[in-house]
Parts: C-alpha cells; structure tokens; sequence
C-alpha cells in the first residue's frame, strides 16, 4: 500500500456499534493550508460512510467513482469497493490518484487501495493516513482492554485525539459519523 501522508481516518467497529472520523488538517508540503477540511462523506442517505485520506481532488474522484458503483451494484458496499479498487487499478487515469478510502456500512468496515486492495480488517479497526498506526493502535487497545460501555464512537474519538497528540499531519479538529 502507498503511504499517505497529511491526516488520520479511523473507523471502528464495536459491540453491533459502527463509527468513522478523521481530523481535519490539510497541509502542503511542511505547512497546514487549512485546519477543518471536512473529509468524512455519507452517501446512500447516510447507509454509507466513507473517509479519505490523501490528495482531496483525487479522493473527491473516486468517492464519485465509488458513488457510481453502489448505484451500478443496488447499494453493494463490498461489490462496489472491490469494482472501483479493480478499475482504479488498471485504469491509466485512475492509477495516478494518490489517495485511499475507507468504507462502511452499519455491518462492515473496508479499506480500499489504488493497488486493487480490498481489505476487512480482521480487529474491526481500519486506518489511513499518516497518523493511522497511532491510530490503530489506540483503537485495538481501546477495544480489548478500555472502559466497559466505551462506544465505537468514544473509540474513534479517543484514537483519533491520541493519533493528533503524535503525527504533526494530524490535528484535533474532529468530524466523526455514526452508522445507525
């Protein structure tokens, strides 16, 4: 997989419970260019999530692109994550975004790859993104050994924070969505 720097998404799947945020900076090169960059999408009126890490001109085309394929596949999630990685793949134009995406729908969590990776984390955790091993770290722990009653939500939120607290790309500007 590519390294992605400039933000953390996490999504986190938790006691019949899903959640996915992402922080909000956008930088260019070594300097934040904006702090609350919204990069959290809800599509399928709402059955859907999706967060993105990456160039947001090249996410913003394949979340259309990722659109296209749920409307193709009647609302498909995994079917249509799995057509868009295999054309972002061998597309000549698509092969050039530089970006990944994270799906999720109230029963799964994808993350999706230009190198045709599809994958569903075996933990219920999925990161992208420069801050995503902090993030996921703090996610795992969260769910194996935090505060009982903690909920997907209180997870990502927590990951996220500590993740801002580490990598210099990732503020605590937070937008985080529940999947009901």
């Amino acid at each position: 997989m590519m390294k992605i720097r400039s933000t953390t998404v996490c999504a986190v799947v938790h006691n019949g419970q899903v959640a996915i945020g992402a922080d909000g900076q956008a930088t260019m090169g070594n300097t934040v260019a904006k702090s609350n960059v919204k990069k959290i999408r809800k599509l399928m009126d709402g059955k859907i999530v999706t967060g993105f890490a990456g160039s947001t001109a090249d996410a913003f085309t394949l979340l259309e692109r990722f659109d296209e394929k749920l409307s193709t596949y009647g609302g498909n999630m995994k079917r249509a994550a799995i057509e868009l990685a295999k054309d972002w793949r061998t597309d000549r134009y698509l092969r050039k975004l530089e970006a990944m995406l994270i799906v999720a729908n109230n029963e799964e969590v994808l993350i999706v790859s230009g190198t045709g990776d599809v994958l569903e984390p075996d933990n219920g955790v999925a990161t992208i993104g420069s801050g995503s091993m902090y993030a996921q770290a703090a996610a795992v722990a969260m769910k194996k050994h935090g505060k009982e009653g903690m909920t997907a939500e209180d997870i990502v939120r927590q990951s996220l924070n500590i993740a801002a607290d580490i990598c210099i790309y990732t503020n605590h500007n937070l937008v985080v969505e529940k999947i009901d």
